[in-house]
């Protein structure tokens, strides 16, 4: 098949693409149209939970396709109800708002925060994140992000968004006055670079939260649905926060993300929070594939056995290649390299044959990894061993 060169002057130009079209995917790998496959440890960045085209959620949208795909928010429907369930029973929230993508998720908990501040802290609206944090491309979720040059993209950028040092508490204590509203973090920083949060740091801003009356928001985006090896990454530290933000692998690879929150922190009334294709019965039905499949017994620890064999061949690497380590919790990992090669690695890997390697570099001193949450301990062997003469061919 060639490559369709009008077909891409169609497409709004927006990031830069390698000459290569995917026609289809199954589990942890994706053929071209060509017809080389990839092993792909990206997934659409943490989108993809259990890989490309897995059966139970093509069967729950073969299913809801034919049954009832949109009756308008302005209804009840069954399967967003069930997954609502799901999520509250299994986590410390009460209260569920779905969406279509982790940054509408995340402009909901910035628009319930400041609404609660209005009501319960005298029109405090303040929201403290962190720097180099990534919560999205709105303008406030944006102006939330802690990305460098950000703040003058689009400017004026949104007000309100001060930021603190992850893990240092008293970068976080120092900002906090009487406009202050909530405290908002990834558990682990991932466009940064696979940054986790430390237990101490978690529990320490739940603490002062708590001691300024503030409201503690996690964004689980990327982190959340088994990614960190648990359900929820609010868990790894033992805390409770007061908002949560899920998208990425809520789906599987449909457009699904959610907005949780305590009962006592909704506050919004008809009228402040919608959207035309929120909470659709098609979507929510792939979510409850989704859920079902984490949840069931032994999953998560499978997680977990794969995330310590990635490790384990990760720091092997690190040793032989006189790179500097390897971090992340569960399937969410980052080798840290000791050159800016990483861009170079990505796409050594794409283009060696005859099957391609998918690795995604957000700095170019790192790999971040991102495989689907059951890839397979032959298909990390496989990973680890391609990236080995990657690294061979870069370097040598």
């Amino acid at each position: 098949m060639k490559f369709d060169q009008s077909g891409v002057d169609a497409l709004m130009e927006i990031t830069s693409r390698p000459e290569l079209v995917f026609v289809r995917g199954q589990g942890s790998w994706l053929e071209d149209h060509h017809g080389k496959r990839y092993l792909d440890f990206v997934q659409g960045w943490a989108v993809n939970s259990l890989g490309h085209c897995p059966p139970s959620v093509v069967k729950a949208l073969n299913s809801q396709a034919a049954t009832l795909i949109n009756p308008s928010p302005a209804f009840y429907n069954k399967p967003s109800m069930d997954l609502a369930k799901r999520i509250t029973g299994a986590s410390c929230f009460d209260r569920v708002f779905f969406a279509n993508s982790g940054a509408e998720a995340n402009e909901g908990a910035i628009k319930l925060a400041r609404k609660w501040g209005q009501l319960k802290r005298n029109g405090a609206y303040k929201i403290i994140t962190f720097d180099h944090s990534f919560h999205g491309r709105t303008l406030a979720t944006m102006s939330a992000s802690g990305k460098p040059g950000w703040d003058r993209i689009f400017a004026p950028q949104v007000e309100g968004f001060p930021k603190a040092e992850l893990n240092d508490l008293d970068s976080v204590r120092a900002l906090v006055d009487d406009q202050t509203v909530a405290i908002m973090l990834e558990p682990i920083q991932g466009e940064a670079g696979v940054i986790p949060a430390t237990r101490e740091f978690m529990q320490g801003l739940r603490a002062l939260a708590d001691e300024k009356g503030l409201l503690l928001i996690v964004d689980e985006v990327q982190t959340g649905y088994g990614r960190s090896g648990k359900m929820f990454a609010y868990e790894l530290s033992g805390v409770q926060p007061d908002i949560m933000t899920l998208g990425k692998g809520i789906g599987g690879g449909v457009p699904l993300a959610a907005l949780c929150a305590r009962e006592e922190v909704c506050v919004f009334k008809h009228g402040d929070q919608g959207g035309t294709y929120n909470g659709n019965p098609l979507m929510t039905a792939a979510g409850v594939a989704i859920f079902d499949t984490l949840m069931a017994p032994g999953f998560l620890d499978s997680v977990n056995a794969r995330a310590k064999q990635l490790s384990e061949g990760l720091l092997a690497l690190a040793s032989k290649w006189g790179m500097q380590g390897e971090r992340g919790e569960g399937l969410l990992r980052a080798l840290m390299l000791d050159r800016d090669d990483g861009p170079a690695l990505v796409d050594t890997a794409r283009d060696m044959g005859p099957e391609g390697l998918l690795l995604n570099a957000p700095r170019a001193s790192l790999l971040r990894f991102m495989p689907a949450l059951n890839v397979t301990e032959q298909e990390v062997d496989q990973m680890l061993t391609m990236l080995d003469d990657v690294i061979s061919k870069v370097r040598r």
